[in-house]
């Protein structure tokens, strides 16, 4: 699994497609989120998929205005295309991720 931070966080998104998943350690959902994300990730390990914990980054939490986890961003060529916010199963994960195209 790929993290981002305030350093990397320029570089990793300013191309393609970018799916951002926001998390904290303590919240269930967000566990549920990464289990269905890493098995996504054996499938495809060519999707841009990466992570945030809002609590060691509050700046990008506060950035896109994240209230609620978890919450996916996707990104393309840096810029928002499109948000939800809550669990997203596998399906509707991957419809998601390819909405930008």
């Amino acid at each position: 699994m790929k993290y981002l931070n305030d350093k990397n966080f320029e570089s990793e998104t300013k191309q393609g497609i970018v799916l951002i998943d926001f998390f904290a350690t303590w919240c269930g959902p967000c566990r549920m989120q990464s289990t269905i994300i890493e098995e996504i990730l054996t499938k495809k390990p060519d999707l841009n998929i990466f992570k945030i914990d809002v609590d060691e980054n509050p700046n990008l939490a506060r950035k896109f205005g994240i209230m609620s986890i978890p919450t996916l961003l996707l990104l393309k060529d840096g810029q928002v295309v499109n948000k939800h916010i809550g669990l997203m199963q596998q399906d509707e994960l991957l419809n998601f991720y390819n909405s930008s195209n």
